[in-house]
C-alpha cells in the first residue's frame, strides 16, 4: 500500500462491527487495487453501509483494522477524511441552496485553496454536464442530476477514493444507465479508485472485483466473470409438444444430465458449452421443439449458489453512520 497512488489503497483485514449483540459486519477481510471499480454485493441488511461507514470514519469499528491511502480508519481519521469523497445512500443536499452553493459550502468545510476554489467548482460542474443549472436552487434539480451533483460534491477537493453508497438507488432505468456512464468514464479521467455498495445485479457488472456479502460475511470475491464461471454450465430451457416424453428422451439419451427445478419449465437443465449442445440436440431429436432458450449464468445465479436465496431488500442497511456523517465529517 502506497500514498503516491500505487498498489493497493485499502486494507481490511478481520474488521468487525457490532451493534449490541446483533453482528453486522463479521470479521471481513480484503483488499481493494488503486484505479479499480470495487463493488459490494450484497441485500439490504447484509453489512454493505456499516463496512463503508467504518471505511469513512462514521463508525467506530468494534474490532479489526483498515487503513485507507495508508492512513488508519481509527487513529488517522482526518486523514483519511481528507483522502476519501462520500456520495450518501439519503439525499445530502441543501435544497434551499443552488448547485454553486452546496459546492462552495463543501470546499470550505474541506479546506479546498481559496485560490483554486472557483476554478475547481467550475471543473466539477462540467464534469458532470451541470455547469448551465450552477445558479439554479436544488429543489428544481431531478433526482438523476442530485445524484450527479452528489458526485461532484464527492470529487472537489480531489480524493484518491470515491465511496458511492448504493449510487443510483430509487433513481429510474434511463437515468441508472446515464450514472453508470458518467461512473465509468470518472475512472479514466480522474485516475480515481472507486469503490461502491449496491443490492443490483446489473450495477455489479460494472466493477473490475466484486466481493459478495450476506449477513455480515463476505462469501465470495473475484472478477464478475469469474464468479459467473465458478457456477458452471449454461442453463438451457426447452418447451416441446409433449414435454413428459422429451423428458424421458432426455434422461435416456444423456443420463448425466442435471435437471433443475422450474416452475415454469419442465424441460430446464445444465450444460457446459450450450451453444455447442443444441445444435446436436435438435438434429437428432424425437420429439419437435416449440422453443429452446440458452440462459448463462448470470450474478443472480451467483448469489443463488452461494447463498441458497435469491438476493432479497429485507429492510434497510445500518445507516447511522451515513445519516450523522454532515455531523461528523468536518470535526
Amino acid at each position: 500500500m502506497s500514498k503516491n497512488g500505487k498498489g493497493t489503497i485499502i486494507e481490511v483485514t478481520e474488521l468487525v462491527k457490532n451493534f449490541g449483540e446483533l453482528v453486522a459486519v463479521n470479521a471481513v477481510s480484503f483488499e481493494v487495487e488503486t484505479g479499480e471499480i470495487f463493488g459490494f454485493l450484497g441485500p439490504n441488511g447484509a453489512g454493505k453501509t456499516t463496512t463503508i461507514s467504518m471505511l469513512c470514519t462514521l463508525l467506530k469499528p468494534t474490532g479489526g483494522r483498515a487503513t485507507v491511502n495508508g492512513y488508519d480508519i481509527s487513529t488517522d481519521k482526518h486523514l483519511v477524511r481528507e483522502s476519501i469523497g462520500l456520495v450518501f445512500q439519503d439525499p445530502s443536499l441543501d435544497d434551499r441552496l443552488t448547485a454553486r452553493e452546496n459546492l462552495e459550502f463543501h470546499a470550505v468545510l474541506y479546506h479546498v485553496p481559496r485560490n483554486i476554489r472557483d476554478s475547481r467548482i467550475e471543473e466539477v460542474l462540467d464534469m458532470v454536464s451541470l455547469d448551465d443549472r450552477a445558479e439554479d436552487r436544488i429543489e428544481t434539480y431531478s433526482g438523476g442530476m442530485k445524484r450527479r451533483l452528489e458526485i461532484a460534491r464527492g470529487l472537489l477537493h480531489y480524493p484518491k477514493v470515491l465511496f458511492l453508497d448504493e449510487p443510483t438507488i430509487g433513481l429510474d432505468p434511463q437515468t441508472r444507465n446515464y450514472i453508470w456512464d458518467y461512473i465509468e468514464g470518472l475512472k479514466k479521467r480522474e485516475a480515481i479508485t472507486i469503490f461502491l455498495t449496491t443490492h443490483y445485479m446489473e450495477e455489479a457488472e460494472h466493477c473490475d472485483r466484486i466481493a459478495v456479502i450476506d449477513n455480515g460475511n463476505i462469501i465470495a470475491l473475484d472478477t464478475p466473470e469469474n464468479l459467473k464461471d465458478d457456477v458452471g454450465g449454461d442453463v438451457i430451457k426447452l418447451k416441446t409438444e409433449d414435454d413428459d416424453g422429451a423428458k424421458e428422451e432426455l434422461m435416456r439419451r444423456f443420463p448425466d444430465l442435471e435437471m433443475l427445478p422450474d416452475p415454469e419449465c419442465k424441460l430446464c437443465f445444465k450444460m457446459e458449452k450450450g451453444e455447442e449442445f443444441i445444435p446436436d440436440l435438435i438434429r437428432d431429436f424425437g420429439t419437435k421443439i416449440v422453443s429452446v432458450s440458452l440462459h448463462r449464468p448470470t450474478l443472480d445465479d451467483v448469489f443463488l449458489q452461494l447463498t441458497g436465496k435469491e438476493i432479497r431488500d429485507e429492510g434497510s442497511d445500518t445507516k447511522s453512520g451515513m445519516r450523522v456523517a454532515r455531523m461528523r465529517a468536518n470535526r
